[in-house]
C-alpha cells in the first residue's frame, strides 16, 4: 500500500452546478478515507461509484458546514451505513450545528429503527474551534473560518510525511486564521469564478472569492500548492486553462484545478 497521501475530488462545483458534482472530495493515506462534505443528495453514492470506492470503505466524513450543497450527501452516507451495517462505524466529525442538523432529519426521514442505531453503527464526534483529531496517520485541527453567512470550519491536515494541506472551506479567508494557513504545502481554496468574470458570477454578493484573490491570498501565505475548487460550471471546457493562467499572474506556486474525479498526489 503507497504510503504517500492523495486527493480524491468527487464534485468540484458550486451550490447550484449542473455539469459538474458539488464540491466534495476525499484525503487517502494508507487506505484511510477522509470525506470531505458530502453534495447535495444522493449523487453522492453515484460519484464514489465511478471513482471506484467502496462507500464502507469511508468510515470518516468530515462536515464544515450545513448549507445544502455540502450535507445532504452525508445523510446519505448515513443511510447506507445504517442499511447495510459495515463492519466499522461511520464517524462524522463537526460542530454542533451540522451534527444537529443532521439528527434532525434523521429523526425526520429515517425509520426508527435505524435511528436507534446511530450511536453505535454511525458516531457523531462534536468539534470545537481549535481541536484536534486523528484519521488513521493524518493529525487534523479544525478552525472556525468566521463566516459571514454560517458556521463553518476548515481543518489543518499533518500528513505522515510531514506536509500540511489547509482546507479553507468556501468563503473568502479570515486573517485571524493566517496561523493556520502560513507557509502550508498545499493551501485548498473556494473560486467562484475568474476575476474577469466578477461582473457575470458576482462572487462577492455571494460571499465567494475570485482566482485571483484565492492567488493573492497563497502568494500572501507563501504556500507552495494552490488547489482551486468549488466554481461556477458555465466554463468547464476552459476552466482548468484560464483560471490557471490567472491564478499564475500573481502567485508563483503551482496550481491546480480539478475536475470531478481527479486524484492529485501529494
Amino acid at each position: 500500500m503507497s504510503e504517500k497521501s492523495n486527493v480524491l475530488f468527487l464534485g468540484t462545483g458550486s451550490a447550484l452546478a449542473t455539469r459538474c458534482f458539488n464540491t466534495c472530495f476525499i484525503l487517502c493515506n494508507k487506505g484511510n478515507m477522509l470525506m470531505v462534505d458530502a453534495g447535495g443528495g444522493n449523487g453522492i453514492l453515484r460519484q464514489l461509484e465511478l471513482a471506484g470506492v467502496q462507500r464502507e470503505n469511508v468510515s470518516d466524513i468530515f462536515v464544515t458546514h450545513a448549507h445544502t450543497d455540502h450535507i445532504l450527501g452525508v445523510v446519505w452516507m448515513i443511510r447506507t451505513a445504517l442499511q447495510f451495517q459495515s463492519p466499522n462505524p461511520l464517524h462524522i466529525y463537526s460542530h454542533r450545528k451540522v451534527l444537529e442538523v443532521l439528527t434532525y432529519i434523521c429523526q425526520q426521514i429515517l425509520p426508527k429503527h435505524e435511528n436507534e442505531r446511530i450511536g453505535s453503527v454511525v458516531l457523531m464526534h462534536e468539534l470545537h474551534d481549535g481541536d484536534r483529531f486523528l484519521v488513521g496517520d493524518i493529525q487534523l485541527q479544525c478552525f472556525n473560518i468566521h463566516s459571514t453567512k454560517e458556521l463553518q470550519y476548515g481543518f489543518s491536515a499533518l500528513l505522515p510525511d510531514g506536509q500540511r494541506l489547509v482546507c479553507l472551506g468556501d468563503e473568502p479567508f479570515c486573517a485571524d486564521n493566517e496561523k493556520y494557513a502560513l507557509e502550508a504545502d498545499w493551501l485548498m481554496s473556494e473560486a467562484f469564478c475568474l476575476y474577469v468574470d466578477r461582473e457575470a458570477f458576482h462572487p462577492y454578493e455571494k460571499h465567494h472569492s475570485t482566482v485571483l484573490d484565492a492567488a493573492r491570498l497563497a502568494e500572501q501565505l507563501s504556500v507552495k500548492n494552490l488547489i482551486l475548487y468549488h466554481t461556477e460550471d458555465k466554463t468547464l471546457s476552459t476552466r482548468r486553462e484560464r483560471y490557471t493562467a490567472e491564478a499564475q499572474t500573481i502567485y508563483n506556486g503551482n496550481v491546480f484545478v480539478p475536475d470531478d474525479f481527479d486524484i492529485i498526489n501529494i
